[in-house]
């Protein structure tokens, strides 16, 4: 059974099968896969708008389920420049395998 919600660092995300209908809203989500009830970050992004960003085929959904993830965690960031800060933050820490461009 998958909680709805999902502690990354500090920050609450909420988990989401990848065939959501998303809102035009802007934040941050998270490609994840679970195994032994521990959730493993595959790929962290920032979307202005979850809607134009997830819906359609993002490039990192192919190779994230390669390596296992399931689902989507997102959490709602309405600022550009926290959405910036966030990303960077669980992406130094969270050092997942697919983003390669912010190492």
């Amino acid at each position: 059974m998958v909680d709805d919600t999902v502690k990354w660092l500090e920050y609450g995300f909420t988990v989401y099968p990848p065939n959501t209908t998303w809102n035009d809203v802007g934040g941050l989500y998270i490609f994840a896969s679970l195994s032994n009830n521990y959730w493993y970050a595959k790929y962290v992004g920032k979307a202005e708008s979850f809607k134009s960003r997830l819906a359609s085929s993002h490039e990192q959904w192919g190779p994230a389920q390669k390596l296992g993830a399931t689902h989507v965690h997102a959490m709602v960031v309405p600022l550009e420049s926290n959405r910036v800060k966030i990303e960077k933050e669980l992406i130094e820490k969270l050092q997942p395998p697919l983003n390669v461009h912010h190492k």
